[in-house]
């Protein structure tokens, strides 16, 4: 297949092109041999770069057999359980060629110790590793605070990261060993300065313990600096976004020159990846996510001075389920179009001069700072997410746009305004709308994994994880040991599970019982109605208030959307019983029995549901309790709800709901109907 050629300096009549920025669809999915082949297929259709998706298991540190991982395995990912799977990720694909992305955080330095050993064993000798490039995510804050995969606690994690920095450093110069990822942060509900200060506060919390870990010398920090990249988010208010991208940029330098001094303005330079923002597609009209996507990518390359080194793109259908290969090429070809037929590669920057655009971006990095200092006072990123500061303030920001959209403030096209809507031709038959994972992946990767544990140095392995432990004990570099239990077939569940032992688990802050209300109450208002709903079915049954359980059970870590029920619920006047992520579902039903709850909410946004939600229903007949509602909430495609609602499930909502005081109403006339009480009169 012929590349677009970049036109040369010096031809008659054409203006020199700049160099397109590296072009991603963030792929994964079932087992390490069928991504391989979507990766070979993507590459052919000329996508210049991998992102992998790994699986909730492995991001988390357990093996597919684990108890935690029922129902994850190959669903939002690829499970990558030791070498061989590795090996089989990436065949035929040579890794000296590639530059790969791994969105991968807690168990980072283990991943990346794997594609080491992998680029060995396709014949990279010690010079040729170092010419390996590619960035692993490794930004533990944002776990913290949106997404949910983290494992260890905050100073060990932060220990991981550094160790990593300082072999990359110097043994693989061309790796990006960590990508502070602000993108997250937007998705749980960050304002633009949000974005900024937190991110950047996350940056100076890993440079401060690189430097002061005493691994690299202070006339190397400079290389340190230079291999830092950032993930960051575009959202659809594409003006505002290209200055955030600008404001980034300024004070990124700003702060490597005057409180690292970096002198060379190279190494200062900001480099960012994005994906542009999910949080905003919809499952209503689902077709206006692809203008959408357009004009979130406009952001990140409209402006060379600020222009990202790698762009991917969701697909327009990831608010239904997981993208087809046809989807994911059609965002490649949105890429495409504007890198290879616009003129948009032939201009120095076209916002230069603007006093919008200075105006803005002025405004952003002074408002930024002040919060970057705020941050710094309370003793750094770290001591912010461990006091829930973090945490509470992205809850009550994303409550408070959530409020926006119910009240119609902020528009959304197709759900909240503009509903009516011809047939779509492209959702007329949903089930083939979206890839669907085959629910007996799962036992066929536990049945390699147990092939694999069967052929292994025992021994050999053994002694490799207790040198792990070890080094964790004491204070050398983890790279070296975790490399020496790749090559010994120790699995991600050991690697991370060795760790354990001598770090422990943290589990974060919610952010629920802090956050402040964003929706009033006042007469007239929905809210205000379905208090009355609550206040009334709590006389009813006898008891002073309505209890309520958010479960978050797998490994689905994105507690957004549990978050803001948990808030609304608590509003309209329940008791909500919030314990956080990643539980299984014996231990919401145990919460649920000890609580004595009138309702269980359950929100799973990897596609576990199917197994995870039947799961709670089942041991709660088991536990006599089969008349307390179980409502599911998620991404969940038509056939699946109608499956669980012939389980037992009460109700099931989705993101075409977003009205959540609704829901809340809901809710309530779902326990009426299971204590068998009358309907209300009041509407909600």
């Amino acid at each position: 297949m012929k590349e677009p050629k970049t036109r040369e300096p010096g031809q008659q009549g054409h203006k020199v092109r700049d160099r397109p920025w590296l072009m991603r669809t963030y792929a994964g999915h079932s087992t390490a041999e069928a991504s391989n082949e979507l990766y070979r297929r993507n590459l052919a259709k000329g996508q210049t770069g991998l992102s992998v998706a790994f699986d909730l298991p492995t991001q988390t540190g357990y093996d597919p057999d684990h108890v935690l991982a029922r129902g994850e395995v190959g669903r939002v990912g690829v499970p990558v359980s030791h070498l061989g799977d590795m090996r089989r990720l990436f065949q035929d694909i040579p890794l000296e060629q590639m530059n790969t992305s791994m969105t991968i955080n807690a168990t980072a330095m283990w991943l990346l110790a794997l594609y080491q050993v992998v680029a060995e064993e396709q014949g990279l000798d010690e010079e040729a590793i170092t010419r390996l490039q590619g960035t692993t995510q490794n930004d533990i804050v944002k776990e913290y605070l949106s997404r949910g995969t983290h494992v260890f606690p905050p100073g060990p994690s932060l220990r991981l990261t550094t160790d990593m920095i300082a072999y990359t450093v110097s043994r693989i110069p061309k790796w990006n060993p960590i990508n502070i990822c602000s993108y997250h942060l937007q998705e749980a509900g960050a304002t633009p300065v949000q974005e900024i200060a937190y991110a950047m506060s996350t940056a100076l919390a890993v440079l401060d313990a690189v430097r002061d870990s005493g691994q690299v010398p202070q006339e190397r920090m400079g290389e340190v600096v230079a291999r830092i990249s950032f993930f960051v988010n575009a959202g659809v208010r594409f003006v505002e976004e290209m200055c955030k991208m600008r404001a980034f940029g300024r004070i990124w330098d700003r702060i490597t020159r005057e409180r690292y001094g970096i002198e060379d303005p190279r190494q200062r330079r900001f480099r960012y990846g994005v994906q542009v923002n999910s949080l905003g597609l919809t499952e209503a009209q689902p077709e206006n996510n692809v203008q959408r996507i357009v004009l979130e990518m406009l952001a990140v390359t409209l402006s060379k001075d600020a222009r990202a080194r790698a762009v991917q793109l969701p697909a327009w259908n990831e608010a239904l389920g997981l993208p087809r290969p046809w989807d994911q090429q059609w965002s490649l070809r949105i890429q495409q179009v504007l890198a290879h037929e616009s003129d948009l590669l032939e201009y120095d920057d076209i916002f230069e001069g603007s006093h919008v655009i200075e105006a803005k971006v002025g405004q952003l990095v002074e408002e930024s700072f002040a919060e970057i200092e705020r941050i710094q006072e309370m003793g750094g990123a770290m001591a912010a997410v461990e006091s829930g500061y973090l945490k509470s303030r992205l809850v009550a920001s994303h409550a408070a746009r959530r409020a926006r959209i119910e009240s119609g403030e902020e528009k959304i096209v197709g759900v909240n305004v503009f509903e009516t809507t011809e047939p779509n031709p492209l959702t007329a038959d949903l089930d083939t709308a979206v890839h669907t994972v085959d629910p007996t992946v799962e036992e066929r990767v536990v049945r390699a994994l147990r092939e694999w544990r069967d052929t292994r140095d025992d021994q050999r392995l053994r002694t490799a994880l207790e040198r792990l432990k070890e080094a964790a004990q004491g204070e050398d570099n983890l790279m070296e040991a975790t490399l020496e239990c790749a090559r010994a077939g120790a699995t991600t569940g050991e690697w991370a599970g060795a760790l354990r032992e001598v770090f422990g688990e943290f589990r974060a802050p919610t952010g629920v019982s802090s956050a402040p209300v964003a929706v009033t109450a006042e007469e007239g208002t929905g809210l205000a109605e379905v208090r009355r709903k609550v206040d009334a079915t709590a006389r009813d049954l006898g008891v002073g208030k309505l209890r309520f359980l958010v479960g978050k059970p797998g490994l689905d870590g994105h507690s957004n959307g549990a978050e803001q029920i948990a808030v609304r619920a608590r509003d309209a006047g329940f008791e909500v019983v919030y314990q956080g992520i990643r539980l299984t579902p014996e231990q919401i039903v145990d919460a649920a029995l000890a609580e004595d709850v009138h309702a269980v909410g359950l929100s799973v946004l990897s596609g576990s549901h199917a197994r995870l939600v039947p799961d709670v229903l089942e041991q709660l007949r088991e536990a006599g309790a089969p008349d307390i509602p179980v409502i599911a909430g998620g991404i969940i495609p038509n056939g699946d709800a109608e499956q669980l609602r012939a389980a037992g499930v009460a109700a099931v909502f989705t993101p075409k709901d977003f009205d959540i005081t609704e829901i809340i109403g809901r809710i309530v006339e779902e326990i009426r109907k299971a204590n068998k009480l009358d309907p209300l009169e009041v509407p909600a």
